[in-house]
């Protein structure tokens, strides 16, 4: 159990690292003008957006593993409030990808500082999904 655990957690590092760096590329893709500059980042966000996804997709591989192994866990509340806040993640991931193909496109429409407030949305997740795991309020 401990080396899912060790596992999920090093995935949900990987997750999160694309997911606080691709709005931030989004945001940088924001400025540029050029067809060079813009070529150049929707390779970078292409990449960005594949390990944000493989990080993604092994958090839930090792998380639906080590609830398969100790199911009791289903019955905590606190695990509840923590798959709600994956759940947020998740469409928040997807969210991204629209943003990718938008950029990609030349179709983006949001500006620079809503993609800098829409870049600070996964660390609020971040802080509730430690604290729920950290603590484990039973509500």
């Amino acid at each position: 159990m401990l080396w899912l655990k060790a596992l999920h957690i090093v995935f949900v590092v990987a997750w999160f690292t694309g997911l606080f760096a691709l709005p931030r590329l989004f945001i940088y893709h924001c400025g540029v003008t050029d067809a060079e500059g813009h070529d150049r980042f929707v390779v970078m966000e292409r990449r960005m957006f594949g390990m944000m996804t493989l990080g993604a997709t092994m958090t839930l591989v090792f998380g639906i593993s080590m609830v398969t192994l100790a199911p009791g866990f289903l019955s905590m509340p606190w695990l509840h409030a923590k798959l709600t806040l994956v759940a947020l993640l998740l469409v928040h991931h997807v969210y991204c990808y629209r943003l990718l193909a938008a950029f990609r496109e030349r179709r983006n429409t949001h500006s620079e500082r809503w993609l800098r407030i829409f870049n600070e949305l996964p660390f609020l997740v971040l802080l509730g999904a430690v604290f729920l795991v950290i603590f484990k309020p039973t509500f």
